[in-house]
């Protein structure tokens, strides 16, 4: 890398560009195009989400002004934003797509085991929801008038990453999502809401050899058949540890046994019933499993605040799954750099500071060497006078 290249390139040299041209390669991107390539586009869209950009014109008059800086990216002379908008609406989306697998593939050799003494790989699901003018986004028509788009997770609690995610229209039921798209890992542990508490699909994730854990919900009939073997009294905020059996046509969908543990929350002051299959841990570890599902709530605000994924650069379907999928490479690639370095501070902290020095002759080691008390400073915009140029 040049002595004179910004941060901005060392970032970007993080990206395996050998699989992003083959991604390209296989979807015919680049064919017959003349100015802006595949490449550009996506550096342009990275940059447009680390700078926090949220209309063409702005990327547009952005790169125009950093023209001086911006050579050694390989970009045109000049980015017009008609260009970029075509290509938006017109390249496949399913490139970013790809491309958010390889970093994710990348990402997971690299990233620490969950905080639980178990083996068992541990997930949760959910999904979240972005709403849209309907007006705008016709093609994101939901019930009563309104627009929306579903994004649909399943989060690693090993390296507090996303390692699937699908979009859906905002009326998507999020177990029929659950039932299309995922695809279940053996002996692992997926935790999840009441919403995806569904017999016919805890059915089928017992049938994959697979774990679950969840609440019950509420007006479910079942019987309790006895206590659980490990069963020795209240303990740790637990209060019992039944094995039940569901009632009813849920007894037809699920016909084997399940654990009904009930733990109280003290801060809370709530008593909280959760139903799993795993028969072999600790009623107190079933409880903490759930508690961490909080994560991937903390990840979604994480996405929803420090990501462009609420106004959008496009208006077309395609171009909104470019920029979701752009969004979460851009994600991922934080997290790839946090762990490869050994980085130790929050991936906000992380992005506050590339943030800050994008266009700075700045190199990654640079940046992430900055200490506790340079990066208290950034909350103020301060950063200027610490930052070591070339």
């Amino acid at each position: 890398m040049s002595h004179y290249s910004t941060l901005f390139s060392h970032v970007l040299s993080q990206i395996p560009r050998h699989d992003f041209e083959n991604l390209v390669r296989q979807h015919g991107a680049d064919r017959y195009t003349k100015n802006l390539t595949t490449w550009n586009q996506f550096t342009a869209l990275l940059y447009a989400q680390i700078s926090g950009l949220e209309s063409l014109r702005e990327i547009e008059s952005a790169f125009a002004v950093q023209a001086m800086r911006t050579y050694h990216l390989g970009l045109p002379a000049k980015i017009c934003r008609n260009t970029l908008s075509h290509a938006n609406a017109n390249r496949d989306s399913r490139i970013y797509e790809g491309m958010f697998y390889k970093l994710l593939a990348r990402c997971r050799d690299l990233t620490p085991k969950h905080k639980f003494k178990f083996p068992n790989p541990l997930y949760s699901i959910d999904a979240t929801t972005i709403s849209l003018c309907l007006s705008v986004f016709p093609w994101s028509r939901i019930k009563h008038k309104k627009g929306a788009i579903k994004m649909h997770f399943q989060y690693d609690h090993s390296g507090d990453i996303p390692c699937f995610m699908v979009m859906t229209g905002g009326e998507e039921n999020d177990v029929v999502a659950a039932k299309a798209h995922f695809k279940l890992s053996r002996d692992s542990i997926y935790c999840f809401d009441r919403g995806y508490t569904d017999s016919k699909w805890l059915r089928r994730i017992s049938d994959a050899g697979v774990y679950f854990v969840t609440r019950l919900r509420e007006r479910v009939s079942y019987r309790i058949v006895g206590q659980h073997v490990s069963w020795k009294g209240p303990a740790k905020g637990v209060v019992s540890d039944d094995v039940i059996e569901l009632a009813g046509k849920g007894r037809e969908n699920y016909p084997r046994f399940m654990r009904l543990i009930r733990y109280y929350d003290k801060e809370h002051d709530k008593t909280f019933e959760f139903i799993t299959n795993q028969l072999k841990l600790p009623a107190r570890t079933i409880a903490d499993i759930y508690k961490s599902r909080w994560q991937i709530e903390a990840f979604f605000r994480w996405v929803k605040q420090n990501l462009k994924i609420k106004t959008f650069l496009g208006t077309s379907e395609n171009a909104v799954l470019t920029q979701i999928w752009s969004a979460m490479c851009y994600y991922l690639l934080l997290a790839y750099i946090k762990y490869q370095s050994r980085y130790a501070h929050s991936l906000y902290y992380l992005h506050l500071v590339i943030k800050a020095g994008l266009m700075e002759r700045l190199s990654l080691l640079d940046t992430l060497n900055l200490n506790q008390n340079r990066l208290n400073r950034i909350r103020d915009g301060d950063l200027q006078p610490f930052l070591p140029f070339a």
